[in-house]
């Protein structure tokens, strides 16, 4: 996605020492060499909101919405830093795919660090590293339209949980497993994403994180996070009669 979906930052959670807002898809966390005409970031609406200095100490892609944890202060930043390096945080996401996918599986597949555009100094695109994905698929249907060379199409709803957190992970391990998200106009597939923006108005990727869990370094009790998807994910999902399976 292009530009900013026009969607605003909204806090979703909020004690001394962190705070989670919602991003909307088509945001930037914060700025990047690679788009340099970017105005609006969701750090600097954040602290605009906050009223005081955030650490970011996580990111989400651009066109990914959903729920981005900042700290509030440098301990807190350390420890937050601490708990995502440790693989200590779970993430839950929400995702549309193509194809029906098994009931539940775990995709176990290296993936090269992704530089997002730019190359290491050997010229490389970067070094091959575990990457582990957990995922269940929560509904599934066989719409009565030949997107591809079949009659009909099938797709998927799957709560996804990334064990390890590569760049890009999710996108490109359900590309390897043949099952692309939609609306992904990198990993995915052109003919599915432009059925779903001509058939139900979507032109968004079809990823959320929807929830967050760890237990809290500073009051040693478990925090748990979570957010809905944002109503440009919803709305489809509404269609196919997902919305239920996707919030229970």
């Amino acid at each position: 996605m292009g530009k900013n979906s026009g969607g605003t930052v909204s806090i979703i959670y909020e004690d001394p020492w962190f705070l989670a807002v919602h991003k909307p898809e088509g945001m930037l966390v914060h700025r990047s060499p690679l788009d340099r005409g970017e105005t609006r970031f969701a750090l600097q609406e954040a602290r605009n909101l906050a009223g005081r200095r955030l650490y970011p100490l996580h990111r989400l892609d651009r066109p990914t919405s959903g729920i981005l944890l900042f700290a509030s202060a440098r301990d807190a930043a350390r420890e937050g830093t601490t708990l995502f390096r440790k693989g200590a945080v779970e993430k839950t996401y929400l995702a549309v795919v193509r194809g029906w996918l098994p009931d539940e599986g775990l995709i176990d597949h290296p993936l090269p660090d992704d530089l997002g555009g730019l190359r290491d100094r050997a010229g490389e695109t970067g070094t091959e590293r575990e990457a582990r994905t957990a995922f269940r698929r929560l509904a599934k249907a066989e719409l009565p339209f030949a997107v591809s060379k079949f009659p009909t199409t099938r797709y998927s709803l799957a709560e996804i949980r990334p064990l390890t957190g590569r760049r890009r992970q999710i996108r490109r391990h359900f590309k390897h497993i043949f099952h692309p998200l939609v609306g992904d106009t990198t990993y995915g597939e052109g003919r599915h994403n432009r059925f779903f923006r001509e058939q139900f108005g979507c032109s968004r990727l079809m990823l959320a994180a929807v929830k967050l869990s760890f237990l809290h370094p500073f009051t040693g009790k478990r925090c748990d996070i979570f957010c809905p998807p944002a109503e440009s994910f919803l709305s489809v999902l509404r269609v196919q009669g997902w919305e239920e399976a996707a919030l229970r």
